[in-house]
């Protein structure tokens, strides 16, 4: 049998292949050549066009490298199509919820919803508040929604909006959201990830919560003072040009109050766990309904109809819906008038799809459990032990392309670790998703930093120095175990 040094451990559904006919050194091959590939792409040949075909080529030709070790290392092509399958469907409600984004996008745009929010938000939030008020909205969202994706996809839109009409930078208003989005992720009983690491770390979900706040509130407030700081340095947009903006809205847009049912609408929804899907839908449908009763003129210039007729609405609301809608604005303001629908997303959806079937072969080799024991082989002490389950987690977010692996994977394999060392399984769950949770969004390839990129209109290397929460969170972990701070052991006692 070709197969015969393989072997499955399933947790919930996820499968870790162990091959021992790999060493460590082929299992990097195909990552050094995606990451130099992606670092061509990027610094010499494409530049910021690279997202729109180059990167997908790359991690396909990666995982053609990857192939070609697993073919050496007897990996039957059989089992890397069903792992690469068993990876792209994992993704498909991710797909169809940012395609549904996209929708939402276009509709909201037709309605006034996110017009109608820029225009109240500029006149309320300044810049000098504005960061922090990001992070601490997408922080109470996402606690209540347990969704970092929900929150970008709904409120998240309206406050870079606001951002760019306030003069602030894109990245900056995108580090707030994604800041205050995956604090609020990782603190809510009701987020997957949050229910995932406990489960592969055996301890329950609230005493992982609790003893996550200790490294996660001091990150949180860190992250709060500097964007506080950041916001009392920007250069106050003039009143002039805060007019200008808000003339220009209300040129436009009837910009009623009671528009803001559309968002309310989905927000309780998704408070009532309705799945994010069926909450998107619905929201986009309100939104289309919206468009029809509160922008009449909207309706004529997207559908070029003289008239509000059942025809012209039709076409205004599908047009939003699936492809690019713009509406007449300066040049300084056009990105602020600019939908792109469902087709505005594929680039996003064919980044997703191929970094699945990267992350798929490298699973269906044993490069993944391979990279992983040997992090823990490294490990020769306590901090050596985090340091390991630090690394794993980053070192599966650049190669599986997916949160949920960078979970699983590491929590299975360094269970039993932390169980010798006499820690209690809270430190394991603690620096998964200290670790795995909230860097996934910092890799472009990865779902989240594609998903949260596509969503927001913002590049992940435009907002990478700004989503300080995300980056903070891994040095904090460290930074506890190297001094010894709240480590519990097995008896209960603080090391």
């Amino acid at each position: 049998m070709q197969d015969d040094n393989i072997s499955e451990i399933k947790v919930d559904d996820q499968k870790i292949i162990d091959n021992k006919e790999l060493n460590i050194w082929e299992a990097l091959i195909p990552l050094v050549v995606l990451v130099g590939l992606l670092a061509y792409n990027v610094l010499v040949a494409f530049g910021d066009y690279s997202i729109e075909g180059p990167n997908q080529f790359a991690l396909i030709f990666a995982a053609a490298v990857a192939a070609i070790v697993g073919f050496r290392n007897k990996v039957s092509y059989k089992r890397m199509l069903e792992e690469v399958a068993e990876n792209v469907r994992s993704t498909t409600s991710a797909l169809l919820i940012l395609l549904m984004v996209g929708a939402l996008a276009g509709t909201w745009l037709i309605s006034g919803v996110i017009p109608t929010m820029i225009y109240y938000g500029i006149q309320i939030l300044n810049p000098s508040i504005f960061l922090g008020a990001c992070v601490i909205i997408c922080a109470v969202i996402s606690i209540a929604t347990g969704s970092s994706w929900t929150t970008s996809a709904t409120v998240g839109i309206a406050l870079v909006g606001i951002g760019d009409a306030l003069g602030i930078s894109l990245g900056m208003t995108a580090g707030a959201v994604l800041s205050g989005a995956y604090f609020g992720d990782k603190m809510s009983p009701l987020s997957d990830t949050t229910n995932l690491a406990p489960a592969m770390a055996g301890t329950d979900l609230f005493t992982h919560i609790r003893y996550m706040a200790f490294t996660t509130v001091p990150t949180i407030i860190v992250t709060l003072i500097v964007f506080i700081i950041i916001g009392f340095t920007q250069t106050t947009v003039g009143s002039t040009d805060t007019s200008e903006i808000t003339n220009l809205i209300s040129s436009k847009f009837n910009t009623s109050p009671l528009i803001f049912i559309v968002p309310l609408v989905v927000v309780v929804l998704i408070v009532k766990k309705v799945r994010p899907l069926v909450a998107l839908f619905i929201g986009t449908m309100l939104g289309g309904v919206f468009a029809i009763i509160f922008q009449p003129e909207i309706i004529k210039a997207v559908s070029g109809s003289d008239v509000v007729d059942f025809k012209s609405s039709y076409q205004a609301i599908i047009n939003a819906i699936t492809i690019e809608t713009k509406l007449e604005s300066p040049e300084a303001y056009e990105k602020l008038f600019k939908a792109k629908g469902m087709f505005g997303m594929l680039n996003t959806v064919w980044l997703i799809v191929c970094a699945m079937v990267f992350g798929g072969v490298m699973d269906a080799i044993g490069a993944l459990a391979r990279i992983t024991k040997s992090l823990l082989k490294m490990a020769k002490s306590v901090f050596g032990l985090f340091a390991s389950t630090v690394a794993s987690c980053l070192a599966l977010n650049v190669t599986a392309s997916d949160q949920y692996l960078a979970i699983v994977v590491p929590g299975k394999m360094f269970k039993k670790a932390y169980e010798d060392r006499g820690l209690a399984p809270e430190n394991l769950s603690r620096t998964l998703e200290d670790s795995g949770t909230v860097t996934s969004v910092l890799i472009p390839w990865n779902t989240c930093g594609a998903y949260q990129s596509g969503v927001l209109g913002v590049g992940v290397a435009e907002y990478f120095f700004y989503a300080i929460f995300n980056w903070l969170s891994p040095f904090t972990t460290l930074l506890f175990a190297a001094f010894r701070i709240k480590i519990r052991q097995l008896q209960g006692k603080l090391a």
